[in-house]
């Protein structure tokens, strides 16, 4: 999976694509707050995820309250937003429709 930091242009196609993700401040990477009915919702969506994220070698900043799940995705080693980026963020919102 490509690693290269994408263009503005890429970055706008990848959020085009995507539901209720947004670009975080300064343009780096992306973020979306997930709100499950209860606490193992949420939970079982973050072990999904987690699961996926190791498979891709890409792991999630997050924070989980009770039934909220807060994530932006970037990729620290390219300093920027990348392929990687937008793989997990369309498993997360196919685990969050489950």
């Amino acid at each position: 999976m490509a690693r290269q930091k994408l263009d503005r242009k890429e970055i706008e196609n990848g959020l085009s694509e995507l539901d209720e993700w947004e670009l975080a401040e300064g343009g780096n990477a992306i973020h979306r707050r997930f709100v499950f009915s209860n606490f193992n919702e949420a939970f079982g969506f973050m072990t999904r995820a987690a699961l996926a994220a190791e498979k891709l070698d890409h792991h999630p900043e997050w924070t989980n309250v009770y039934k909220t799940v807060d994530v932006t995705l970037t990729t620290h080693a390219s300093g920027g937003l990348t392929e990687l980026d937008f793989k997990l963020a369309k498993k997360m919102n196919a685990y969050a429709a489950k």
